[in-house]
């Protein structure tokens, strides 16, 4: 297993560099190709600053999936593998990558390629939604066209790949419908988010890594392994992040923009749908004594995890969207009235700010990777610790909106 998990972190961190690598000629660029945001309107930075860093994180993704789908195909069939990669193994030294690396790769590859094809559907969906953003951050779409493109690739994905919340429910279309809520909200949460350096981009990595640490410690009721497949894809898309992040760090070289928003949410949302949360009937071993019954019946609310996991990028969409209307205005109108601003308003520096609501993030994850592993009376005392926080910030932001009214 250990040697498993240096293949995921190698992925991880190949989706590092190559996104970090990247993103230095997209800055270079941005500006030729239109991708500039100018101080003015909602914005509140003062220079002219490149928005082509959702590009980057793109490719950082698409090539470490590219080197995976090549590694699989290779290895695949342990009788065919050609001559060529049999002497780089023999050539490589162990130092650099350990023989049991080698066995690793070569026992989960024929896994790998047998799910390749879902995977190049969620990329080659994923890049429509680039494009989206892209083409958003350039021109200035409506936003029907850019929800409507949302809601539609959603359902592609939903439909066309059976990919659903785990409800435990045979509700058939509701299920279905409400897992192309799903992803929508979720695109949004994080487009939403995007108003402060770091903030979206550390938000995402955090999200995702905690949810790839659900995913490799939830064995899968087929294999009862962990879910090394959804975990990886997590993983390389936190990686490609904290690359961004090196060029985002303030005062940040380049923005993520719709582009990069709306794919980390897409693959965000879909990996936590492709996940299971109903383990085998041996996985009591890993999880936990619960009790007699599979880890279905006495873990069911293990289901919620990615919600407790999104807690905070959902609390400031809806919070957003409840102020813009009390307000008079339209939801999607941009503005200041995010939780980023809320807490400077309440006297932290935007720094602060971004650490609290990163810190936020962070105890909802290891909330969430708790709520797997404890049983219903347990499961009511973390998803109680998770509403209390964020009870506690809207009651500290309550006090700042009773301050400012005349």
């Amino acid at each position: 297993m250990s040697a498993t998990i240096g293949l995921v972190l190698l992925a991880a961190g190949m989706a590092a560099v190559s996104s970090w690598l990247i993103l230095f000629p997209i800055r270079k660029f941005a500006d030729q190709l239109g991708l500039l945001d100018r101080p003015g309107g909602h914005s509140s930075h003062t220079v002219p600053t490149p928005l082509g860093g959702g590009l980057g994180i793109y490719l950082g993704i698409l090539s470490t999936i590219t080197l995976a789908t090549l590694a699989a195909a290779l290895l695949r069939d342990p009788t065919s593998i050609p001559g060529w990669v049999s002497g780089l193994r023999d050539l490589v030294s162990p130092a650099v990558i350990p023989e049991s690396w080698w066995d690793a790769a070569t026992l989960h590859a024929p896994g790998v390629w047998s799910r390749c094809g879902d995977v190049w559907w969620l990329i080659a969906a994923g890049t429509v939604l680039v494009t989206l953003g892209l083409l958003d951050d350039r021109f200035g779409l409506p936003v029907g066209l850019r929800l409507g493109v949302q809601f539609g690739i959603s359902a592609a994905v939903v439909w066309g790949l059976d990919i659903e919340l785990s409800l435990f429910l045979v509700a058939g279309w509701l299920t279905k419908l409400l897992s192309v809520v799903w992803i929508v909200a979720v695109i949004n949460s994080f487009n939403m988010l995007d108003n402060m350096d770091t903030l979206s981009s550390g938000v995402a990595a955090i999200i995702a890594g905690s949810m790839a640490l659900v995913m490799m410690t939830i064995p899968d009721p087929g294999t009862d392994r962990p879910q090394l497949l959804v975990a990886s894809l997590l993983l390389v898309v936190a990686g490609a992040l904290i690359g961004f992040l090196f060029h985002n760090r303030p005062p940040a070289k380049i923005f993520m923009g719709d582009g990069g928003s709306y794919l980390v949410g897409f693959l965000i949302a879909v990996g936590m749908l492709m996940a299971t949360f109903a383990a085998g009937e041996n996985s009591d071993a890993v999880a936990g004594d619960a009790g007699e019954g599979s880890w279905v019946g006495s873990r069911p609310h293990a289901v919620l995890a990615p919600l407790c996991a999104m807690a905070v990028p959902l609390y400031d969409m809806i919070t957003v969207i409840w102020i813009r209307i009390r307000q008079g205005r339209s939801p999607f109108q941009g503005d200041h009235s995010h939780l980023s601003h809320r807490l400077v308003d309440l006297g932290l520096s935007r720094t602060g700010a971004v650490s609290t609501i990163h810190l936020l993030t962070a105890t909802c994850g290891l909330a969430a990777l708790l709520l797997t592993h404890v049983g219903v009376w347990q499961s009511i005392a973390v998803l109680g610790i998770v509403l209390c926080l964020l009870t506690l910030i809207g009651i500290l932001e309550s006090t700042q909106w009773r301050r400012s009214k005349p």
